[in-house]
């Protein structure tokens, strides 16, 4: 059995993983942690703490249009319970022609501006590395971001201990984190169809939105852009729900006043990275 600040675990191969984690944070002396608030960023953060010690590990988070206010404090909530040094960072991405302009390679050019803002304040900070939460699994997917991770010499030690993301829930679970089990939630750039103008109001509109459908008790669910059209994903056992009049009415009216001409269900339903498909 691994035992390691109070957590016990039993998977063998799971048990492995977090001790060859555990080796690969050994090798730092102080570190920056890009963090988001998300399940894979909050592990690395909880583990850095416990390897490299409090006061050698800083957490940076980017306020930006892109992250939604109610992810944005949740992050700092569950940074500051874990007793981090929170620093938040203004990458400033959205001014960016090469990113507003919405090519398939955003992630790339958004990454590459938070990386090289968080390379010079590791820098400043006399830091010897910037660590980010990618997985083994992110290379299965279309993810330009890695492409940035690699270009600024970024670290993703989860990924270099082989740790999935079904690893990282159980090892995020085993330690309590308040996060294990949160659906993942990517930046609001990522709603809005490859090839129109990432705006401020169109972030805004898909905030909005999403945040409306959680209130009538939608939790899985993307509101993608599609110009003056709105396209609803929930997943497909949710659909009959949604459709029902009572909210199909409510949602209307709410979708319109936010500005959409036109509001549709996605009768796929629910399913992440489905604006890669048109790629």
């Amino acid at each position: 059995m691994a035992e390691h600040s109070g957590i016990t675990i039993d998977n063998i191969l799971l048990r492995q993983r977090y001790g060859r984690l555990a080796e690969i944070l050994d090798g730092f002396r102080k570190v920056i942690v890009a963090y988001s608030g998300g399940v894979d960023s909050t592990l690395l953060l909880r583990v850095c703490l416990e390897c490299l010690g409090k006061g050698n590990v800083i957490a940076c988070l980017a306020e930006s249009e892109l992250l939604a206010g109610s992810e944005y404090e949740s992050a700092i909530e569950t940074a500051e319970k874990m007793g981090a040094v929170l620093e938040i960072v203004h990458p400033g991405v959205i001014e960016k022609p090469e990113f507003s302009a919405n090519p398939a390679d955003r992630c790339y050019h958004c990454k590459m501006e938070l990386y090289l803002l968080l390379t010079e304040l590791a820098r400043l900070r006399n830091c010897d590395a910037v660590l980010c939460g990618s997985n083994a699994d992110d290379s299965e997917d279309f993810r330009p971001g890695l492409r940035a991770e690699q270009e600024s010499g970024i670290r993703s030690p989860l990924c270099d201990a082989g740790l999935t993301k079904d690893n990282i829930r159980a090892l995020s679970r085993e330690f309590g984190l308040p996060n294990w089990d949160k659906p993942p939630q990517p930046c609001l750039a990522t709603r809005i169809v490859y090839g129109l103008e990432i705006t401020s109001e169109r972030l805004k509109q898909i905030e909005q939105g999403e945040e409306f459908l959680h209130g009538l008790g939608f939790e899985d669910l993307r509101v993608r852009h599609h110009g003056n059209l709105a396209r609803i994903e929930i997943p497909a056992d949710r659909i009959a729900d949604l459709a029902r009049p009572e909210h199909r009415n409510e949602i209307v009216a709410y979708f319109r006043a936010l500005g959409f001409t036109y509001v549709s269900l996605d009768l796929q339903g629910f399913r992440s990275g489905s604006a890669n498909e048109a790629l």
